[in-house]
C-alpha cells in the first residue's frame, strides 16, 4: 500500500469534504470534529456515491440514497437500509451487509494523503 498525495490541507477545512481518484479508487475525504477520514465513495449496498450524504453526530455517514449508515473511523454498519419495513427489507435482501472501505489518512507537510 502507498501513501498518496490527493490535496493540499488548506483546501479541506473542518466540515468539508472532497472526491479525489487514486488510480481506479474513487474516495471520499473528509473533516469532522477535527479529524480526517478517508472512505470509499460508494456505498456498500447499491455502489451509489456518498460525497452527499450525513454525516451524523455519532460519527456516521448515512447513504443519501437508501439510508445506511456506516461509522466513519471503522466503516461498520450502524444501519442497514431502514426504509419503511417492505421497502427496506426488499432493498435490504438485495445485498449482505457490508461494511464501508475505510482509509488511512494523514495530513503532513501540508497536505492530505491516503493510503490505498
Amino acid at each position: 500500500m502507498n501513501w498518496n498525495n490527493v490535496l493540499p490541507e488548506s483546501e479541506l477545512p473542518e466540515g468539508a469534504r472532497k472526491v479525489v481518484k487514486i488510480g481506479e479508487q474513487t474516495v471520499l475525504v473528509l473533516r469532522h470534529d477535527n479529524k480526517l477520514h478517508a472512505v470509499t465513495n460508494k456505498c456498500p449496498h447499491l455502489s451509489l456515491p456518498l460525497n452527499k450524504g450525513k454525516i451524523t453526530e455519532d460519527n456516521a455517514i448515512v447513504c443519501p440514497w437508501h439510508h445506511s449508515a456506516f461509522d466513519l473511523d471503522s466503516g461498520d454498519v450502524k444501519a442497514w437500509s431502514p426504509w419503511p419495513p417492505v421497502v427496506g427489507k426488499l432493498l435490504g435482501c438485495l445485498t449482505k451487509e457490508k461494511a464501508l472501505a475505510v482509509y488511512p489518512v494523514k495530513a503532513e507537510n501540508g497536505s492530505i494523503w491516503v493510503q490505498l
